[in-house]
C-alpha cells in the first residue's frame, strides 16, 4: 500500500498531467480524481493519453478527497481556499492555484479580487531554504509557471547583489495549454497557428508573487501567447550593479539542484527540450551594447511550471527523494 494521493480540478490540463505523474510514482497511490462537469466519466474519455487508467471522475467535494494522505489542488483561482479548509488538517494539500501564493493583501486584492484567504509556505524548492520550509509544511502554495521560468531566472542574481532589484523587465512566451482547457475563441488552433499575441500587458497576475519571490522592486512583464501546446520561455533582463559573471552566479546558486540546468557557454534554453520534464534550462550573458544582463529561462509549463512542481513539493512533504516519479530530461523531437 503506498501513499493515497487525491487529484482536485483533475480534469483540465494541470490536472491531466498531475494524473499522468501520481499514476506512475513509485511510492503514490491514485485513490480519486474529481471534476465538476466531468464528474462521472472515466479519465480516459477526457484525457485519452491516459489510456489503461481504470478511474472516473468523482464529484469535487471534501469527503471524497478526505481519505487522502496528500491532495492536489488544480482549481481555478479563488476556488481552491474553501475547499483546502474543508479539509482535515491530517491531510497535506498542495494548492497549484493562486488563492496562497501572496502574503500581501493589497497585492491579492489589485491583481485577483476578492478575500483573501492568506499565504502558505511558498512552493519553490530552489529558493534559500525551501526545501527545509516545504519538508516541514502541510499546506503549500505551488507557483504560477511565469513565475517559476522568472524566478528561476532572475532571484539567485538579486539575492547575490549582481543586479539591482529596480528595472527589472521580462518578457515571456508561453503555449496555449497555461490558458487553460475552456473554450475560448481565441484559443482556437486557427487563431493560434502562426501567430504571437500579446495578453494582460502591463497588469499580469503573476507580477507580484514574482517580486516577493525574487525581491524585485520593480518590474515590467508581457506575456505573449505562442503557437505551441507547452512550453515558456523567459527572456529576463536587469541593470547590473557591478561585474559579476551571472552565468556563474546561477551555476553557483544551482550546483544541487537537479532539476535546473545552467547549459554550457554558447548553449541556449529551448522549450522543446524542457517538453514533459521538470527541469528549467538557462543561460546568460551581457548585453555588449546596453550593458545589461540577460538571461533565458525555458520550462515546460505544465512540468516545473505546474504538475511537475506540485509533485516535487509532494516528495519533499512526505519524506521521499525529490526526484521521484520526474523525468530530468525532456522529450524530443
Amino acid at each position: 500500500m503506498g501513499i493515497r494521493v487525491a487529484v482536485a480540478g483533475a480534469s483540465g490540463y494541470a490536472g491531466g498531467e498531475l494524473l499522468r505523474l501520481v499514476a506512475g510514482h513509485p511510492e503514490f497511490d491514485l485513490v480519486a480524481a474529481t471534476a465538476h462537469s466531468q464528474a462521472g466519466q472515466p479519465v480516459s474519455a477526457v484525457h485519452p493519453q491516459l489510456a489503461g487508467l481504470d478511474l472516473a471522475f468523482a464529484a469535487t467535494d471534501p469527503t471524497t478527497l478526505a481519505d487522502a494522505d496528500l491532495v492536489f489542488l488544480a482549481l481555478p483561482h479563488g476556488e481552491s481556499a474553501a475547499l483546502a479548509a474543508a479539509l482535515p488538517e491530517t491531510v497535506k494539500v498542495v494548492d497549484l492555484g493562486a488563492d496562497h501564493r501572496l502574503a500581501d493583501t493589497a497585492a491579492w486584492s489589485r491583481y485577483y479580487g476578492g478575500p483573501h484567504a492568506g499565504a502558505w509556505t511558498y512552493g519553490l524548492p530552489e529558493l534559500p531554504g525551501q526545501r527545509a520550509a516545504i519538508a516541514a509544511a502541510s499546506r503549500v502554495a505551488n507557483t504560477g509557471c511565469y513565475a517559476v521560468a522568472t524566478t528561476l531566472a532572475l532571484a539567485p542574481l538579486i539575492a547575490a547583489g549582481a543586479v539591482a532589484p529596480t528595472d527589472v523587465v521580462v518578457v515571456a512566451a508561453s503555449g496555449t495549454s497555461g490558458a487553460g482547457r475552456a473554450a475560448k475563441a481565441h484559443l482556437l488552433g486557427s487563431e493560434v497557428m502562426g501567430d504571437l499575441s500579446p495578453y494582460k500587458v502591463g497588469a499580469h497576475q503573476h507580477v507580484p508573487e514574482i517580486k516577493q519571490a525574487t525581491g524585485a522592486a520593480s518590474l515590467a512583464f508581457t506575456p505573449v501567447l505562442a503557437p505551441m501546446p507547452r512550453g515558456i520561455l523567459a527572456t529576463v533582463t536587469a541593470v547590473p550593479t557591478g561585474d559579476a559573471d551571472p552565468r556563474a552566479v546561477l551555476t553557483e546558486a544551482y550546483a544541487d539542484s537537479p532539476f535546473v540546468h545552467v547549459l554550457p557557454q554558447g548553449a541556449w534554453p529551448h522549450t522543446a527540450a524542457t517538453a514533459g520534464s521538470n527541469s528549467c534550462q538557462l543561460q546568460a550573458t551581457v548585453d555588449v551594447d546596453s550593458g545589461r544582463v540577460i538571461v533565458l529561462s525555458a520550462i515546460d509549463n505544465l512540468g516545473k511550471g505546474a504538475a511537475g512542481q506540485a509533485v516535487q513539493c509532494a516528495n519533499l512533504m512526505l519524506g521521499l527523494p525529490e526526484t521521484s516519479g520526474l523525468s530530468v530530461f525532456g522529450v524530443a523531437p
